[in-house]
């Protein structure tokens, strides 16, 4: 592993985020290429947190698109604060100004950044940008990103080209409820994650969930690995394997036992027809 990545991949750890090379060298590559990061996989296996931790690792600000089917430019780049242009224009005119109104009300001042218009903006450091769950907004809100994440700059018609001063790194994430175009995917850098392996999983439990008993962790991880391995609805996630250890705690439980599964397969499950008769409880909780 090259210095640079195993760097990197400390200070992840730092933030708690436990990622292999394949990862790192991901994040590493977008960030010193300057081209985003399209992360790919299931729900809950840490794609959105990638972000949050990359904003913690640069001391910079983390930027959210939060993505929804018909998601518009105005919403995403940014729209005219008219509650305040108004009252602007009603003061002026009452002053007996008549000249200039159109540039008196169309400046910076009346102007609402939304997130795309804000990473562009920010002044003093490269911030974060995470356009999360891209997959579910439409073809031509993709398009429009597309344009953006060319050459990051936006023209406004009244004020003009407004360009980055620091290339934000941006992070991407999609669940694939539909596919992306391949304009988009060429734009950037990809990631896929995977469900972590045993060790990995269980790390993550001990660095997440501090004080658990290692054998309640252990008894966790495969339990989550092997109910993984069935046919499921919603296969649980990462996040679903640390909430299910955060309420055994609570519940004060040290072990599994097909009792205790029963009453808080809730956290793990979230699709009724991936629930489990007491007979399969029992046998998966024989295995862990």
């Amino acid at each position: 592993m090259r210095p640079e990545i195993a760097r990197l991949q400390a200070a992840m750890r730092e933030f708690d985020y436990v990622a292999e090379p394949s990862i790192v060298t991901a994040v590493h590559l977008g960030r010193a290429m300057e081209k985003p990061l399209l992360v790919e996989g299931d729900a809950g296996v840490g794609k959105t947190e990638i972000a949050k931790v990359m904003a913690g690792v640069m001391g910079t600000e983390l930027i959210r698109l939060q993505c929804y089917e018909g998601l518009d430019v105005n919403t995403a780049l940014y729209e005219w604060n008219y509650q305040k242009q108004l009252l602007r224009l009603r003061i002026a005119v009452g002053e007996g100004r008549q000249d200039d109104l159109e540039d008196l009300i169309f400046s910076r001042r009346y102007l609402l950044e939304r997130p795309l218009l804000r990473a562009i903006t920010v002044p003093d450091r490269s911030p974060v940008l995470l356009v999360d769950e891209i997959d579910r907004a439409d073809e031509g809100f993709e398009a429009f990103l597309l344009e953006v994440l060319s050459d990051f700059q936006v023209t406004i018609p009244e004020l003009g080209t407004i360009r980055a001063a620091h290339r934000p790194l941006v992070i991407l994430t999609s669940n694939r409820t539909r596919e992306i175009g391949d304009a988009l995917r060429r734009r950037c850098l990809y990631l896929y994650i995977e469900h972590p392996s045993f060790e990995k999983e269980l790390e993550i439990i001990r660095t997440k969930v501090p004080g658990i008993a290692e054998r309640l962790a252990a008894e966790i991880t495969r339990f989550v690995q092997e109910l993984r391995g069935r046919r499921l609805m919603k296969p649980p996630g990462v996040a679903e394997t640390l909430d299910w250890a955060r309420a055994l705690i609570t519940l004060h439980r040290d072990r599994l036992d097909a009792e205790t599964v029963n009453e808080t397969l809730g956290c793990l499950v979230k699709d009724r027809h991936d629930m489990m008769g007491e007979g399969e409880v029992g046998a998966l909780v024989a295995v862990a």
